[in-house]
Formats: C-alpha cells, sequence, structure tokens
C-alpha cells in the first residue's frame, strides 16, 4: 500500500508538470520520494537490516534534512491550495514518524494514524489533479492559497505606448499589415536591424518618418519588396548584368541603388514616388525574413529607414524600439533580436554597365564580400 502512495504520488507530479504547474508538480514528486523512501525503509531495511539504536545515524539524519525539506515546501504549498497544505503538514507528521522510527520510540496508533490521514489527503489531491487535468476544469475542489504575494505597484508593468503584436502570430501581422496600409507608422523587424516602415501609397506617412527619427530631409528612404519577381513585373531597364547581380545578392542584406522611373508605379509605389530616393534614384532591397516578406506582400512596397533616432545606434531588439520611439508610432511587430547589429550594405549600381559598382555604405556584409560577388557575376 505504501509502494503503491508513492506510485500515485509520482503520477500527480507528472500530471501537475503537464499543466505547467510547476510548483506543484515538485511538491507531488518530492512527497513521492519522501513517501517510497520511507516505505522502503520500513518495510525492507527494517525487517532485514534490523535497524537499531545503534545503527540509525544515517536515517535519522536523512529524517532531518527531510524535515527541513518539507517545511520549505509548506511555506510554498501555503500560497498554493489547501490540499496542497494539508498533504505538505502530513508529510511532515509521517517523516517525524520515520524519525521515531528509526530512533525505536514509534507508537504504532500514531504511526497507524498519520498513514491513514496521510493517504486519504494523499489519494484525493491525485484523483483530483487527474480529474482536473484530464477534462480542463476544477471538477474536485483544490481548495484556495492561504495568503497570496500582491504586487507592489513598481512592479506592475505599464502598458506599451503603441501596438505591439508578436511576428510568430498571423493576427499580429495582419494587425501591423492594417495600420500600415491606412497611413500609420510602425516599427519592423528586418534581416538586419529593427526599421521603421511606411506604406509607399502614404506620402504623408513617409514624411511623418522623417520627424519621427529628425532625418534630414537630404536623405533618401530606400524601398523594401518581397521578391525580385514584382520588380521583373515593372519592367525596370535594368542591363543582363545588373540584372544577375541583384539575382546573387537578393534576398539578404544588400540594397542597390538603381535609376528611377515611372516604372516605380507600376511596383507599386503609388503616391510616395516622390518621397523615396532622390530625384534620379532608388534604393532597392528585398529582405530575407519570411516574417518580413509576408508583411510586404499585404501591404506592397515598403518606405524603410532604421528604427533609431538620427545619429545613434541602430535598434536590434522590439525592447528599443519601444521604449526609443513607441510614443511616436503606431505599432511595432515584436520580433526578439535582430539578426545582425548592423544595418545592410549600400552599393550604387545606377553606373554598373560604365564603371561597375561603388560601396556606399559598408553593414552586415564585408565590401570585400560585395566585390568578389561582382567580379564573378561580371566575369561570366
Amino acid at each position: 500500500l505504501i509502494l503503491i502512495g508513492g506510485f500515485v504520488q509520482l503520477l500527480a507530479g507528472f500530471l501537475a508538470f503537464r499543466k505547467y504547474d510547476h510548483l506543484g508538480g515538485a511538491a507531488f514528486l518530492t512527497f513521492s520520494a519522501l513517501w517510497s523512501s520511507y516505505g522502503a525503509t520500513r518495510i525492507i531495511a527494517g525487517h532485514l537490516v534490523h535497524i537499531g539504536a545503534g545503527n540509525s545515524e544515517g536515517f535519522t539524519a536523512g529524517s532531518i534534512a527531510f524535515l527541513v525539506l518539507n517545511a520549505f515546501l509548506i511555506v510554498l504549498a501555503s500560497s498554493f491550495n489547501v490540499v496542497l497544505l494539508c498533504m505538505a503538514l502530513a508529510m511532515e507528521l509521517l517523516t517525524i514518524c520515520f524519525l521515531l522510527f528509526t530512533l525505536e520510540n514509534l507508537p504504532l496508533p500514531f504511526e497507524i494514524a498519520m498513514l491513514s490521514v496521510f493517504s486519504i489527503i494523499c489519494f484525493y489531491g491525485a484523483t483530483a489533479s487527474l480529474a482536473n487535468s484530464m477534462f480542463g476544469k476544477d471538477l474536485m475542489m483544490m481548495g484556495p492559497p492561504l495568503f497570496t504575494a500582491e504586487s507592489s505597484e513598481k512592479d506592475t508593468e505599464d502598458p506599451p505606448p503603441c501596438i505591439c503584436p508578436k511576428s510568430h502570430c498571423t493576427s499580429g501581422l495582419r494587425t501591423i499589415a492594417d495600420l500600415l496600409n491606412t497611413g500609420a507608422v510602425c516599427g519592423v523587424p528586418t534581416d538586419t536591424v529593427y526599421a521603421l516602415a511606411a506604406s509607399c501609397k502614404h506620402p504623408q506617412a513617409i514624411e511623418k518618418v522623417y520627424r519621427i527619427k529628425d532625418r534630414p530631409q537630404e536623405k533618401p528612404i530606400c524601398i523594401f519588396i518581397s521578391n525580385l519577381d514584382q520588380l521583373r513585373a515593372a519592367a525596370p531597364p535594368i542591363s543582363p548584368l545588373l540584372w544577375e547581380f541583384m539575382e546573387k545578392v537578393y534576398p539578404g542584406g544588400i540594397g542597390c541603388i538603381i535609376k528611377k522611373g515611372e516604372w516605380l508605379k507600376k511596383l507599386g509605389v503609388g503616391a510616395g514616388y516622390s518621397r523615396v530616393g532622390t530625384q534620379d534614384s532608388i534604393m532597392i532591397r528585398v529582405p530575407d525574413l519570411t516574417v518580413l516578406v509576408h508583411l510586404i506582400d499585404m501591404t506592397g512596397p515598403l518606405a524603410i529607414t532604421s528604427a533609431n533616432p538620427s545619429g545613434e545606434v541602430d535598434s536590434t531588439h522590439h525592447d528599443m524600439v519601444i521604449s526609443r520611439l513607441g510614443h511616436k508610432l503606431e505599432g511595432v511587430l515584436c520580433d526578439g533580436e535582430s539578426d545582425e547589429v548592423v544595418a545592410s550594405t549600400v552599393v550604387n549600381c545606377t553606373k554598373i554597365d560604365e564603371g561597375g559598382i561603388t560601396i556606399v555604405r559598408e553593414g552586415c556584409i564585408p565590401a570585400g564580400k560585395v566585390m568578389q560577388i561582382f567580379e564573378s557575376v561580371k566575369n561570366r
């Protein structure tokens, strides 16, 4: 019976862990160990080893250690539920029985009473845990905690200053897409660092990006597209050499500056044509990040710039974007740590056929690697 009780305690512990009840699971597993240890020692060692007052030091020390450990479980159980607290108290008395047994001073009626009380609580707790876990409801009452820790006002987190959905949720992606499609400015993850995004269909949103960042008007903003096929469909006047170079670097952390033209409107830039790039050129990039590619498919081309006040370091976590610029944004798509700590590498390809390419800004992709890619494409 004692060994069966230990097995039931073990089963209750695993069920508690399956419900993500780590405190209850740890308590049940500890009780299972204590119960089984007591039973095995009481039955086997008591009859085969013949524990006596002269050779019980190890068992006595173990009993005292159990008493101390269980005292901590009593404190924890009091903030959990009544059944677990009663079980912890009964286990403390049962451990005292074990201690008295090793000292040969255990009254038999006291042992029987403690085992009976503990058995009743144990089987009720295990049955309640099993029933509540199977049906997902509190069918058998476990009782309220005796006390709960009240969090202070300092521990209460302030609500975020803007909408902050998770990137792995389809609903979160749709929320940010809807905001962008209505002319909002949002923080988004990229395959390099976090960025501010605005729909190219809303020039006022692109203007807002400049104000949010305190970005000088003479600094152009690039655009992101989801794949190179979108660019082919717009039919820009691009040479075979440039096409092959872009096929090598897209998707990825390299942005290509190419000549601007009316073809951008076919790409879906729309009313934001005059607010992206310069008068003659535009930087286009295809990011290597699935969540951002899906977002662009929902919104069309996005005007993109790094999510940091001008002159400050790049944002490498959504928390940085929220704390620095969240009060100025309508939303931030939360995706955790960024893949890189620096922005993309920018390459001027406007004169690729006449004089090759020029590195405008060296970022996450080293300039030497970019030139190596270009030379391999050119030679072929």
